[in-house]
């Protein structure tokens, strides 16, 4: 028989392992695109796709994913979402061309939509409400680490076998989860809810037609038939979504009573703009040491350690300052360093630049990175009431997914403008504008934080106390 400490346990493995896979997926593949663009003769826009298929899927059916595991199961569909990740890592490393790799990376981020926002809120309920704080802030961790740790994942991998094998090696860690994942995790279910289809439609196709004619801008022309038709019509569904979550949905799978908190609103600004810098800074980054300074991936990979590493060293001690000064602090000192990090690497790019000179920059972002990720979930949903956790979840997860989306098309409409992948040079002339535009996006991001409220963790007491007056999540078999 099961004990709850044990069920507890078991359910930190697996939530942790499946978020540690899925979350790796995110940048896994950046030190791999050299090897990729040789293999399959793909041009920056297959690149941009073959990152952002994944990102796309992932951000636009992460709160389809949260809403179904609120009506039909958590338990249920973690372990679909886990099969449909597990499926497309397959697939993808399966592929012949690039057009198979990037609707493969679509199905690992419909599988990845499913299952993140549910390892939060089934390690939530499992966790008692005075370790919450600790559950949560190690949740982050993880997650932010394996965001970190994708480049020097990739490069290793691609180095010691093929780019295929970053794709192959979720296979068996997938298939050990899912019988695991039946057996030891408890079903639970959130409020009674519908799908909301029309919401999921508006969406999904508004953002897909914006981004679709942000990454084809370049090379297609930004007025031409194919980019700005696309961008209209995105940004009408957009709004039209917008209108529909007010007005028109009974159960909207985007509440927008959400956003009437502070603390909601501003951690979720903060977090787009967040990984809007961030990712679109590494996709062009973990290429600039390859491309330019001619690093093979495995190469690349460990000289992003300086950056990369540090959530393993900060995290414990920016966890434990969490609970003691509130997240507010936390956050904007780590994206303000995050921010000075990214600016230092674009001053002094340029072809001929030193190593040792880029280490500094990498570890300012690497301790503003860690900084970030440790209190970010737990100051999310601190801002709601225990039961929008689940859509609250996907909502976050969902806004900052998005941010690395436009991050990445953007920088790389950026970059496209003014270089290429013709010469050293002509990279360095991209790269540098870029990734300025990404450490203001940071720098912006650290100005939303300084607006949330100034909250503190609640004591042990205090929050037993609130979790019985919360409303009890209802048990399933």
């Amino acid at each position: 028989m099961t004990t709850d400490k044990s069920r507890t346990m078991w359910t930190f493995i697996v939530t942790s392992a499946a978020l540690f896979m899925a979350s790796l997926d995110n940048l896994v593949v950046t030190t791999a695109l050299p090897s990729i663009r040789a293999h399959l003769h793909a041009g920056l826009e297959g690149l941009q796709w073959t990152v952002n298929a994944y990102t796309l899927t992932f951000a636009v059916l992460l709160l389809t994913g949260a809403t179904l595991g609120e009506r039909y199961g958590r338990r249920r569909l973690f372990t679909i979402g886990l099969g449909l990740f597990t499926a497309g890592s397959a697939a993808a490393a399966l592929a012949p061309g690039i057009g198979w790799l990037i609707g493969a990376r679509a199905v690992q981020g419909v599988g990845a939509a499913v299952l993140i926002p549910l390892t939060l809120t089934l390690l939530s309920a499992a966790v008692p409400p005075q370790r919450r704080g600790v559950a949560l802030g190690i949740w982050g961790a993880i997650g932010g680490l394996a965001v970190a740790i994708g480049p020097l994942v990739g490069g290793a991998v691609v180095e010691g076998a093929s780019w295929q094998w970053i794709f192959w090696l979720n296979v068996p860690i997938g298939v050990a989860l899912l019988p695991i994942a039946r057996t030891r995790l408890a079903e639970s279910r959130g409020p009674s809810t519908r799908l909301d289809l029309p919401g999921v439609v508006l969406a999904s196709l508004g953002l897909f037609g914006i981004v679709l004619g942000v990454v084809r801008g370049n090379d297609h022309g930004w007025t031409g038939a194919t980019v700005l038709p696309p961008m209209v019509i995105g940004a009408i569904l957009v709004a039209a979504f917008i209108a529909w979550e007010l007005r028109g949905a009974t159960e909207p799978m985007l509440p927008m009573r959400l956003f009437r908190s502070r603390g909601f609103t501003m951690t979720n600004a903060a977090s787009l703009l967040m990984f809007f810098g961030m990712f679109g800074s590494i996709f062009l980054l973990a290429q600039f040491l390859q491309v330019v300074q001619h690093y093979n991936p495995l190469q690349a990979g460990v000289r992003m350690l300086p950056w990369t590493a540090m959530p393993v060293l900060v995290t414990p001690v920016a966890g434990a300052l969490s609970d003691r000064i509130g997240g507010r602090v936390l956050l904007a000192a780590g994206l303000g360093l995050q921010s000075i990090g990214l600016g230092w690497l674009a001053l002094i790019a340029s072809p001929s630049v030193a190593y040792l000179a880029q280490v500094p920059a990498f570890v300012v972002s690497g301790v503003g990175m860690s900084l970030f990720f440790a209190p970010v979930a737990n100051v999310v949903l601190s801002s709601v009431r225990r039961e929008e956790e689940g859509i609250a979840s996907g909502a976050s997860n969902a806004i900052r997914e998005l941010g690395g989306v436009f991050g990445i098309a953007v920088l790389g409409a950026v970059f496209a403008a003014r270089g290429g992948y013709g010469s050293g040079a002509t990279f360095v002339a991209g790269l540098a504008p870029a990734v300025w535009i990404g450490a203001a996006a940071v720098a912006a991001a650290a100005a939303a934080a300084l607006l949330l409220p100034r909250l503190r963790a609640a004591r042990p007491a205090a929050a037993a106390e609130a979790a019985q007056l919360a409303p009890e999540l209802e048990p399933v078999g």
